[in-house]
C-alpha cells in the first residue's frame, strides 16, 4: 500500500504542477475530473501540497472541500489497515 500511495502522490503532485503550469501558458488543460479523480484514489496528501506550493486551485471550493476531506478518508484507510 505504502508503494502505490507513494506513486499516486508523486503523480497527482505533478498533474497540479503541469496543470498550473498550462494555466499559466493559457493553454488546454488537465481537467478537473482528472484531478480529483487521482487525489481521490490517493493522491491527495501531495495533491494539497501542490495546491498550496503552486497557488492552483486554491480559490475553487470544490478542491479546499473534496482534496482535505479526501486526506481524512485516506488517513481513516490507513489507520484502519495498520490494526
Amino acid at each position: 500500500m505504502l508503494i502505490y500511495l507513494s506513486i499516486v502522490n508523486v503523480i497527482a503532485f505533478i498533474l497540479c504542477f503541469i496543470d498550473k503550469q498550462l494555466a499559466i501558458k493559457h493553454k488546454r488543460r488537465i481537467s478537473e475530473k482528472t484531478l480529483l479523480f487521482f487525489s481521490f484514489i490517493g493522491g491527495c496528501f501531495m495533491f494539497y501540497v501542490g495546491m498550496y506550493l503552486f497557488h492552483h486551485k486554491t480559490k475553487h471550493i470544490k478542491f479546499k472541500i473534496l482534496v482535505p476531506l479526501f486526506i481524512l478518508i485516506w488517513i481513516y484507510i490507513i489507520l484502519n489497515r495498520a490494526f
